[in-house]
């Protein structure tokens, strides 16, 4: 067998910046313990598969252990060989998803605005061993899919060493620690070692829950964000409601073929 595959890094301007991405196009759905293996051979954060339909394209997202919902830096990478390399001229996409219909257009600068379900965060208590394993307690908590952990500054967020082990036993898919940003809105980091995640460098879908957060915070609907990591990222975000648009750059790494 072999099949087309790309790898783009996502929420970013530069090739070994934002977050990489497989995506990986089929003409028709493999096996899904084929796409696993595919997903943990890719040993990314991330593998996207679409394939087209009647409507419009469908799309789904493999971390290296299981599938999920949603996944945004994933989405944008997908857009990105679409529009570049599958579809050229295309400027407007909308991905069929586990998550409802996601609509990805190509702005005159460049940048890629995808748009999502908002999913706002909830108040809750900090579970039993949160402290413990991000390595500092966080001012307050909220839930959504993730457990968004609010700080009081950027450098608490950048200077968190969690204890991946002590994430995973946590009864959450992921933890998103945030705070207000230097030269951003906010900033975050993305912890999911129970999804074999244990740092993801920019996460659009937690951005779902942050900018409805942070959007109520901070009184205002445009927002600019960062994602710590070492890798880094900037997303462009604006609150929409119940939806979110999340904007961002993509560079291409690489493109070739799997073969077996």
């Amino acid at each position: 067998m072999r099949l087309p595959l790309f790898q783009v890094d996502a929420f970013t301007s530069r090739v070994f910046g934002g977050n990489p991405a497989a995506v990986c196009p089929l003409d028709a759905w493999l096996p899904d313990a084929d796409l696993q293996a595919i997903a943990l051979e890719n040993n990314l954060s991330e593998t996207a598969f679409f394939v087209r339909e009647a409507d419009g394209f469908r799309l789904r997202w493999f971390t290296p252990t299981t599938e999920v919902d949603l996944c945004g830096h994933a989405t944008l990478a997908a857009a990105w060989v679409l529009f570049n390399r599958w579809e050229v001229g295309l400027e407007r996409v909308e991905f069929a998803s586990r998550s409802g219909p996601l609509v990805v257009t190509q702005e005159a600068d460049g940048w890629l605005a995808m748009d999502f379900p908002a999913r706002p965060p909830s108040p809750c208590l900090a579970p039993a061993g949160l402290a413990e394993a991000l390595g500092a307690a966080p001012r307050e908590t909220f839930a959504s899919r993730d457990l968004v952990a609010v700080f009081d500054s950027e450098e608490q967020v950048r200077a968190l060493r969690p204890d991946m082990a002590k994430l995973a036993a946590l009864d959450t898919f992921a933890v998103v620690p945030t705070a207000p940003g230097r030269d951003s809105d906010f900033v975050s980091r993305f912890f999911a070692p129970r999804a074999g995640v244990p740092e993801d460098p920019v996460t659009g879908s937690a951005h779902c829950s942050l900018v409805p957060y942070w959007a109520k915070r901070l009184g205002r609907t445009s927002l600019v964000a960062k994602q710590v990591s070492a890798r880094g990222g900037e997303l462009r975000c604006e609150e929409r409601g119940s939806r979110v648009r999340i904007a961002g750059q993509a560079a291409l790494y690489l493109e070739g073929f799997i073969t077996w």
